[in-house]
């Protein structure tokens, strides 16, 4: 397993980003998903060891990272990366300023090819790379700017990344935002399987933090508590007390 070590000096694995303790790489298949998947990540988020951008590239099947990197010394505007696009997919960028896409919008992109673009960063870093790509003549990159959407997903507001406080009511982590997308496309076997990573890693990652009693609390609750349960026993055996 590879490890690497993070700027506050704690030794962390390359993939999860978990300490080896709770390292759940491997513990579970990777998701399979006819959805083009990329994740658009603010150069600040690649060193949280909780973004869950990264987890989307991780366990997710031919998804894309692409760094954000803006020049804090420049108020030039920043172009996106240059193959951020995919030819000949429609594309829908998620955020919750977009539109709500209506029955024809979805069968379309569930028919595919479709692109979507997740935004991996805090709100005030999401906000920012929206206005990056509403500013950005991103029909030079291939693709006709009918092709391209802005659009929020329905949600009940009730977010399950416990890592981090949920902002506002809807403002839920980058891979729930995946998580809806799918299941809005009909992908459930998609939808299922990413999200019993999403449970594995929330839930290792409070118990790295020494968040014991908070991570009991959070699988109790969790729709996939059984099918959870050999991973995480696997994890607990050996645990420090």
């Amino acid at each position: 397993m590879g490890r690497s070590v993070v700027r506050a000096g704690a030794e962390r694995c390359h993939g999860c980003r978990l300490p080896p303790r709770w390292c759940v790489c491997g513990m579970l298949p990777q998701v399979t998903t006819g959805l083009a998947v990329d994740v658009l990540m603010h150069r600040r988020e690649q060193w949280r060891p909780s973004s869950t951008g990264a987890l989307v590239v991780r366990v997710v099947e031919g998804a894309r990272r692409h760094v954000h990197r803006p020049d804090p010394r420049s108020r030039a505007e920043v172009r996106p990366p240059e193959k951020l696009l995919r030819s000949g997919h429609d594309c829908w960028i998620l955020h919750p300023r977009g539109d709500l896409p209506d029955a024809t919008a979805v069968a379309d992109a569930a028919a595919g090819p479709t692109q979507a673009i997740l935004l991996d960063g805090n709100w005030r870093e999401a906000g920012e790379m929206v206005r990056l790509l509403g500013h950005a003549p991103l029909e030079i990159q291939g693709a006709p700017p009918s092709s391209i959407r802005l659009v929020r997903l329905p949600s009940d507001g009730a977010g399950r990344f416990w890592v981090r406080d949920q902002p506002a009511p809807g403002q839920v982590s980058t891979v729930e935002a995946l998580l809806a997308l799918l299941e809005l496309l009909g992908d459930t076997a998609a939808a299922a399987r990413l999200r019993a990573h999403f449970e594995l890693h929330v839930w290792a990652t409070l118990r790295a933090r020494g968040k014991r009693a908070r991570a009991d609390e959070f699988l109790a609750g969790s729709p996939l508590h059984g099918e959870l349960a050999g991973p995480t026993a696997a994890l607990e055996r050996d645990a420090p007390r």
